[in-house]
């Protein structure tokens, strides 16, 4: 067994009588949980100090204990371990931060060389993502990547305004100069009359333009708390009764197909009105030979469409792109006083409302809509 263990029955003397211990054992007077002693045996018992308890049994003593010496030497075997341990844990962690603190270091130098970028003026550049991976950067780097892609894409979208405008107030600002120079240098009454009769149109045109990029601007600017719940039909309905005059004015056949009990929409009240009066400004402008306009209203699965089918001659599709591009001006509407800017207010409005604009064929025709989730 284990040289260390004292294990043994004495007697009421404290004499061995069985079991492997010391010879003589005092016994004290009074016990104690456990004492420690140096105890002396024989052969390879020797001298040991020992850590032992009596407990008292009929006729003698039961003694249980151990070898002092060799529990220490465990003690300090685990001392050395735990310190080994330690040590190695203490490397561990060293070389675990240091890795650590190089990684995140290293993913934030990346965005901050992006963000360095963008604000040089190059939002081309994004947060590189490593695939399949979702840690705390990569989803930081998704959100900082679709914050740039908007800003640039707004950026862009600003860039063709701007030039746009500068391209399309090049003509009548020329043309408001040549009215005013002949006014200003007319001796006829009546040339000057018209003379500023043409400078008033020409007014009017740029006053239009710049109008509706104040419009485009707001429709997409506007909060979505200033929202109200509508019923559809009643929205139509207010737009046909103050635009039916106006077409029947032109000479156009004018209906009306409002789908039944249509569900209440959450929409800015005031901008899909404008939104569905440019559809007809539109119909009427570029689809009047036709003879026939038609608003209609209906409902598709969880969205509501209204639409404005006009006779004329359409657009074509491959210059539908085109149509919706922000001063985009088909070659068939050059003839026609506008800016360019009538579906792009449209097309503003229904993002505004998480919808779109379609445009399809009406055979002969077109069918120009909006719609509304």
């Amino acid at each position: 067994g284990d040289p260390s263990l004292v294990i043994a029955l004495l007697d009421a003397a404290g004499r061995r009588r069985l079991g492997y211990a010391p010879l003589q054992v005092i016994v004290p007077l009074v016990l104690t949980p456990f004492r420690v002693a140096n105890l002396a045996g024989d052969g390879s018992w020797g001298e040991h100090d020992t850590g032992y308890v009596l407990t008292p049994v009929r006729g003698g003593w039961l003694l249980v204990g151990r070898n002092l010496d060799v529990i220490e030497a465990e003690q300090h075997a685990i001392e050395r371990a735990l310190a080994l341990a330690v040590t190695l844990s203490l490397a561990l962690g060293i070389g675990a931060g240091l890795v650590l603190a190089r990684y995140v270091g290293a993913r934030l130098d990346r965005i901050a060389r992006v963000v360095e970028a963008a604000g040089e003026g190059d939002l081309s550049r994004r947060v590189p993502t490593v695939a399949g991976h979702a840690d705390a950067f990569d989803r930081l780097a998704a959100r900082l990547n679709a914050m740039l892609g908007k800003i640039e894409r707004l950026m862009g979208e600003l860039r063709v305004v701007t030039d746009g405008l500068a391209h399309d107030l090049r003509s009548p600002l020329a043309r408001l100069r040549t009215k005013t120079e002949q006014a200003v240098i007319a001796a006829d009454p009546g040339q000057r009359e018209a003379a500023l009769g043409g400078l008033l149109v020409e007014t009017d045109l740029v006053m239009r333009m710049l109008t509706m990029v104040i419009e485009i601007t707001r429709a997409e600017s506007v909060s979505r708390t200033r929202f109200t719940t509508v019923e559809p039909a009643e929205l139509v309905e207010d737009i046909v009764d103050l635009y039916g005059p106006v077409v029947e004015d032109a000479g156009l056949a004018f209906h009306v197909a409002i789908a039944d009990r249509p569900p209440p929409i959450s929409v800015h009240r005031e901008l899909v009105t404008q939104a569905v009066t440019n559809l007809i400004d539109n119909a009427l402008k570029y689809g009047a030979s036709g003879g026939e306009l038609t608003v209609r209203l209906v409902v598709e699965s969880v969205e509501i469409a209204i639409r404005v089918e006009d006779r004329g001659p359409g657009i074509a599709m491959a210059d539908r792109a085109e149509a919706l591009r922000r001063f985009g001006r088909l070659d068939t509407a050059r003839t026609k006083p506008g800016a360019g800017l009538g579906m792009a207010l449209i097309e503003a409005v229904a993002k505004l409302h998480g919808g779109r604009i379609v445009l399809s064929d009406n055979a002969p025709g077109l069918v120009a809509g909006i719609v509304l989730p």
